[in-house]
């Protein structure tokens, strides 16, 4: 059974363990049933060239405070940089490449140049295709993660200890923020959306803010809400 927008919002989580040993964590949640991407193609092609302009005036090798507390977040769960990034990160590297972020569909161009313009990482989930609520919890080690290897479908594991994004049927988000599963994947057809904006840039979360009236000012009907030690 699909959950609605405003049941995703109001029933989702952060598990206290996660708020203990991050106090300064804060999660905003975009949610909308109804969306037409025909009407946001233009504005997602616009975002993405934005971003890929934003990323590359940048001074080269410099690193956004709120990026530098994700990687150590990362080392605080035992995952180095090099190991793996939290996805703002990885889609800035990317856009400054040669070969630059490639366009996947509307929905995804419009989040990943949204995250990109305000350095702050973002996840994207169809609803139809989601299971329940999305809990932000520690892994155990034994939640089923789907994904691909070599183009074929898998079924792999998060590590034990690494915060990980589930809902009733398994991993939705390993590390945090680094891989989403294919399984809640937004793809052309999907309508029904709900966005995670994940923040260590305390206290003013500028970013997740900012990145939040973005997609807010683009998507009719969205509704949100904010989770953090304070909520």
């Amino acid at each position: 059974m699909t959950i609605s927008a405003a049941d995703w919002l109001t029933y989702s989580g952060v598990e206290p363990a996660v708020l203990e040993r991050w106090p300064g964590y804060q999660v905003t949640l975009v949610a909308v049933d109804h969306l037409d991407t025909a009407v946001l193609a233009t504005v997602a092609e616009e975002l993405l060239a934005d971003a890929h302009r934003h990323a590359r005036v940048a001074e080269p090798g410099a690193v956004d405070p709120h990026t530098t507390r994700w990687h150590n977040a990362y080392r605080d769960f035992g995952v180095k940089p090099r190991v793996a990034r939290p996805s703002s990160d990885a889609l800035i590297r990317r856009a400054v490449s040669d070969k630059g972020l490639p366009s996947i569909n509307v929905l995804v161009d419009l989040y990943n140049a949204i995250s990109i313009l305000h350095a702050v990482p973002i996840g994207g989930e169809d609803l139809d295709r989601y299971e329940g609520p999305a809990r932000l919890v520690i892994a155990t080690g034994n939640e089923p993660f789907h994904t691909s290897n070599d183009g074929q479908p898998v079924i792999d594991h998060p590590d034990a200890g690494e915060p990980i994004w589930v809902d009733d049927a398994g991993v939705t988000c390993r590390r945090w923020n680094w891989r989403q599963t294919n399984r809640t994947a937004i793809d052309h057809h999907t309508t029904r959306v709900g966005f995670i904006i994940d923040s260590l840039d305390t206290p003013s979360h500028t970013g997740a803010a900012a990145a939040t009236r973005q997609l807010c000012d683009l998507l009719p009907g969205a509704i949100t809400r904010i989770i953090d030690t304070a909520s």
